[in-house]
């Protein structure tokens, strides 16, 4: 897919890659912003790029050391990135976006969504933890284990040595994102019950993250609803959704575009509940 605007932005000392696919500023729906997951560059986005574009403006960019973003000395962080994030749509000249994030991407849609709150309209949160216990013990374990071998011949290797040649550098830029990744996070339940921004929590049931954490996450961003419970019907648009995909496990439910993209579009549009006609 050709985007309409790419290039690299300074931002916080990054010289980081973006993407726009579509027109900024359109009057039928704020822009999508979407961020990919560990190691992911923009070209991992492509079928939700293109589900997406045609209603919205889609933004995709590639984080601290991914894809044709170098990495630098600075310090990985969730946190970091969420404000790598937020200058990015200042710089685009964008007041307000959806956002939605995968994995690690996911992680940090959350903290753009607790960090800058005013930037953010809706939220979609895909395979992704607020906090390190949300994860399998075994996730963190296979992350410990990762070194460069593991990379060889692969895209993410051969994206990082186009900028930075440094045979040393790529080894140096693993061990960041293996503590980015086995540290992970800590947003505590107060902090993710004051993001403003309506929610959707998206994982598969064979995925990385536990489907109690998901069913937390959900919880905390206002999810359930007791009238509906008692009625049998949903009576208001509600502020949560929660999403769990069967025999979907966590690097699966990348490729499910196809079927989470009409119930992302219809949270995004805050379309009204349906309700058919039983008697």
């Amino acid at each position: 897919m050709k985007p309409s605007r790419s290039g690299h932005l300074p931002i916080n000392g990054l010289s980081l890659y973006y993407e726009v696919h579509g027109e900024l500023g359109s009057p039928k729906a704020p822009p999508l912003l979407l961020i990919p997951g560990a190691f992911m560059a923009t070209e991992s986005m492509t079928s939700w790029i293109s589900a997406f574009t045609g209603e919205r403006a889609v933004i995709v960019f590639d984080q601290q050391g991914h894809g044709r973003t170098p990495d630098t000395s600075r310090p990985m962080s969730y946190e970091q990135f969420a404000d790598d994030a937020a200058e990015l749509l200042r710089a685009l000249n964008i007041e307000r976006a959806d956002v939605m994030g995968y994995s690690q991407g996911g992680g940090v849609a959350l903290q753009l969504a607790l960090r800058h709150p005013t930037l953010v309209d809706k939220l979609v949160s895909m395979s992704a933890t607020f906090r390190r216990d949300g994860w399998y013990p075994s996730v963190p374990e296979v992350i410990a284990g990762l070194d460069a071998t593991a990379f060889a011949g692969t895209g993410v290797e051969k994206a990082f040595r186009e900028h930075t040649p440094d045979p040393t550098a790529f080894d140096a830029y693993l061990e960041k994102m293996k503590v980015l990744n086995i540290e992970d996070q800590n947003i505590s339940d107060t902090q993710m019950r004051s993001i403003s921004a309506k929610t959707m929590v998206i994982i598969g049931d064979a995925d990385g993250v536990k489907p109690e954490h998901a069913l937390r996450m959900f919880e905390l961003r206002g999810g359930g609803d007791e009238q509906a419970a008692a009625s049998g019907t949903l009576h208001k648009v509600p502020a949560a959704r929660l999403v769990i995909l069967p025999a979907t496990s966590h690097i699966g439910i990348s490729g499910e575009s196809a079927r989470l993209v009409p119930m992302v579009k219809s949270f995004l549009d805050d379309a009204p509940p349906v309700t058919p006609e039983l008697f």
